[in-house]
């Protein structure tokens, strides 16, 4: 073929090929991807049929030669020509996009802050807010009538299977280091928790692990929502919803020699039950000389360390008492014996749960803002040694450890170290008889006392001072 045949051929070749069709602006083409977008998924348009290749033998070389033109023995296979890199398609709509993902960075910042801001108070769990006033509903239930109760529910297996999902774990901390471990059990759905007062008195942080996942890590953080000391208990909320709450008892219908269990985490160790029996009935226990005695089951069932805010449960499973660790060492010169273990009557425990529940603290009390020797003979036996007590001094009075910072009593002359001799004209000598003396009064009335000090030279000197009480939102005296 001649040079001049050649060009024409080419020529001919150009003016056959068929023009390519317009392309959409960039505007047609975001309205497609709009209308795409509500009507379906876009419908690509049909593609020529591509038939799959024959399969081959596995030793068949991967190259196919022409049979009509096989290349000669030997010869070197010519190089396919290069057809180009793909065409790269413009990007469009990149200002969507990033509009977009600066929504999302915006939104996540957000939530962050909220996050940081409520740890760093540490008041706030889900929507409560220490503080807040609700209004509580708990159902207590009697005790089933019929005694032939469904197969297993009265033994140990069926009770721990009904309320081990109601007993929770407590880790304590302060200032970010862990102080301690207790027992507590879930009183509703959205996260309420009764424990002692002592679990959770002193520290700044809290914490709850459920037993559903006691294998796991996972602990819920927890915030305060009322304790008070004077009766040991406290009330705890998580920010959690379908939790499965205890089946409250009537503390009334339980008799001598009764078959109970204690459900608690004993030494840290979570998930334990013991077994025993009401072995005695409504005594009058405190753990210390400044709290209020309580009206408590005694029990052989083992009651330890760490079982303190557990439940003591009847052979229907239903909560008739708080176990608390602390009520059996204060027994007996604070010795822990065997077999000697206190709850306090789930009767006498409710209406302090729901006031601490509705509004953080128990209404209509007082305090004085003060502390003194629980041993007040003891202490002035002790003085003797150094200076001739007067004989109307011996054996009475209150010795002043410490005055609280909001008490009215910083108002006056009494100092640490001083002796308060009677209130209101009653004589006091310990915790119970100041309570006597202050009965009946209410915040912001005023207190008379006579009071007395150890001068250097050892003579006695006497004076009167008057103070206001303060009402009691802390449970302390």
């Amino acid at each position: 073929m001649t040079e001049e045949e050649l060009k024409a051929l080419l020529e001919n070749a150009a003016l056959s090929e068929e023009p390519h069709p317009e392309e959409h602006s960039e505007s047609e083409d975001l309205i497609e991807d709009i209308r795409g977008f509500f009507d379906g998924p876009r419908v690509l348009p049909p593609q020529p049929e591509q038939t799959a290749p024959e399969p081959q033998p596995a030793d068949a070389p991967s190259f196919i030669p022409d049979p009509e033109n096989p290349l000669p023995a030997g010869a070197p296979a010519e190089p396919m020509p290069f057809a180009g890199y793909p065409e790269e398609k413009p990007q469009k709509h990149g200002w969507i996009a990033a509009l977009f993902a600066a929504v999302i960075l915006l939104m996540i910042g957000f939530a962050v802050f909220c996050i940081v801001m409520d740890l760093r108070t540490g008041t706030t769990v889900g929507g409560y807010r220490a503080g807040d006033v609700i209004e509580v509903k708990l159902e207590q239930h009697d005790k089933p009538a019929d005694a032939a109760a469904a197969e297993g529910e009265r033994s140990a297996a069926g009770v721990a299977k009904k309320v081990m999902p109601s007993i929770v774990q407590i880790y304590t901390y302060s200032e970010g280091a862990a102080t301690g471990t207790g027992s507590g059990i879930i009183l509703t759905e959205d996260g309420y928790i009764a424990t002692n007062a002592h679990v959770v008195k002193d520290a700044d942080a809290y914490a709850v692990k459920l037993f559903d996942e006691e294998q796991s890590d996972k602990t819920y953080d927890a915030v305060l929502v009322g304790h008070d000391s004077k009766t040991d208990l406290a009330v705890l909320k998580i920010s959690l919803s379908g939790l499965h709450p205890a089946e409250l008892g009537n503390s009334d219908q339980v008799e001598l020699g009764e078959s109970v269990f204690a459900l608690g985490n004993p030494a840290g160790l979570s998930g334990s039950i013991t077994v025993g029996i009401i072995s005695g009935m409504n005594r009058k226990v405190r753990a210390n000389a400044h709290e209020y005695e309580m009206d408590c089951f005694q029990t052989d069932a083992a009651i330890s360390p760490g079982n303190s805010g557990g439940a003591l449960v009847n052979l229907s499973g239903q909560v008739i008492g708080i176990t608390s660790s602390k009520y059996g060492r204060s027994i007996m010169t604070g010795a822990g014996y065997e077999g000697l273990g206190f709850a306090i009557m789930i009767n006498e425990a409710m209406p302090i749960i729901k006031e601490l529940m509705e509004q953080g603290y128990v209404s209509g009390r007082v305090r004085i803002g003060i502390e003194f020797y629980e041993n007040a003979i003891a202490q002035q036996k002790a003085a003797a040694e150094e200076v001739t007590l007067p004989p109307q001094l011996d054996g009475t009075g209150i010795q002043i450890n410490g005055i609280a910072e909001d008490s009215d009593l910083v108002n006056t002359i009494l100092k640490p170290g001083e002796w308060i001799l009677a209130m209101n004209g009653k004589e006091v000598s310990d915790y119970d008889s100041v309570n006597k003396a202050i009965e009946g009064l209410g915040a912001g009335d005023t207190v008379h006392c006579r009071c007395a000090r150890i001068k250097d030279d050892g003579r006695l000197e006497t004076f009167e001072i008057d103070f206001k009480l303060l009402e009691d939102q802390s449970g302390e005296f």
